[in-house]
C-alpha cells in the first residue's frame, strides 16, 4: 500500500509540475544568473559530453513533443523569428521544475520508510530527473551561444 501512495504522490507531482511550470513567468528566469548561469567547470556545456549526453540526451521522452501548449524545443521558424530567448528561458524553467520535483518527491517517505523508499526515490530521481537536469545545462550555453552570435550579425546589418 505505501508503495501505492508513493507513485500515486508522484504521478500528481508530475502532473501539477506541467501546469505549474507553464504558469511560471518567463521573466523570473535568466540564463545570465544563478543558479543556471553555466560554470566554468561545465565548459559550455562540453563537459556534459564525458557522460555521454550527445547519445541519449534525444532518445528520451520530451514533453513538448506531446503537449501543444508547451515550447518545442526543436529548432522551429517561430523560434527563429522569436529568437532563442524564448527556448533558453525554456531550459530554465524545465531544470528549475526538475530541481523541484527532485525536492518534493522526498514526500513520499511521509508514505512509506525504508530501505525500499530510498531505493524508489532515487531511481525516480537518477532516472525521471537528473538526466534531464544535465539536458538543460548541455544545451542552454550553447543556445546562448547561438543566440548571441544571431545578434551581433543582425547587428552588422
Amino acid at each position: 500500500m505505501s508503495l501505492l501512495y508513493a507513485v500515486i504522490y508522484i504521478a500528481v507531482l508530475g502532473i501539477l509540475s506541467h501546469f505549474i511550470g507553464q504558469a511560471l513567468p518567463r521573466a523570473w528566469f535568466s540564463a545570465e544568473k544563478f543558479p543556471y548561469r553555466a560554470a566554468k567547470w561545465e565548459n559550455g556545456g562540453k563537459a556534459y559530453e564525458k557522460l555521454g549526453i550527445k547519445r541519449w540526451k534525444d532518445v528520451l521522452p520530451d514533453m513538448s513533443r506531446i503537449m501543444p501548449d508547451m515550447v518545442k524545443k526543436k529548432m522551429t521558424k517561430q523560434n527563429r523569428e522569436q529568437g532563442m530567448d524564448v527556448l533558453i528561458a525554456e531550459t530554465c524553467v524545465a531544470e528549475c521544475v526538475h530541481i523541484w520535483l527532485i525536492v518534493l518527491s522526498l514526500g513520499i517517505f511521509l508514505f512509506w520508510r525504508g530501505g525500499w523508499a530510498v531505493v524508489f526515490w532515487l531511481v525516480y530521481n537518477i532516472l525521471g530527473n537528473v538526466p534531464f537536469i544535465l539536458i538543460q545545462r548541455y544545451n542552454r550555453p550553447r543556445l546562448v551561444l547561438l543566440e548571441q552570435r544571431r545578434k551581433r550579425r543582425a547587428a552588422k546589418q
